[in-house]
């Protein structure tokens, strides 16, 4: 009998320490972010050609996944965009930063910049 005690304290005692353990990665998990754009292309064609292949690459290279990247807009309330829309969800703010400090990155932009304004800005989502 003081042999099953002892397994069910064993027992027990493993499943308090794996509930903490769970609780703790649940508690230092971070929200999402999300980089919206609005490009205002002044050379679309070279725009299309020689930036966005090797962007929407670098993006998803770095861990960057693609939500949006210039479809149909439709207006439900104020003014649209006059700008194409992209958006991008990446699984950290320190993920996203480090993409846009690298030298890939820093690198393309002067290509991109050469052929289209761009305006963005992160919004944290929420953690599930």
């Amino acid at each position: 009998m003081n042999r099953y005690m002892t397994l069910g304290l064993a027992l027990l005692t493993g499943v308090a320490i794996g509930a903490a353990a769970v609780q703790t990665l649940n508690a230092q998990a971070k929200p999402p972010v999300y980089s919206i754009s609005e490009i205002e292309m002044t050379n679309p064609d070279a725009y299309v050609k020689e930036y966005v292949p090797k962007a929407l690459a670098l993006i998803r290279e770095n861990g960057g996944r693609i939500l949006v990247a210039g479809g149909k807009t439709t207006v439900l309330d104020g003014d649209p965009p006059k700008a194409r829309v992209g958006m991008q969800v990446w699984d950290s703010i320190e993920k996203y930063q480090a993409y846009r400090n690298s030298a890939a990155y820093k690198e393309l932009r002067m290509t991109g910049d050469k052929y289209a304004k761009f305006r963005t800005f992160v919004v944290e989502g929420v953690s599930n």
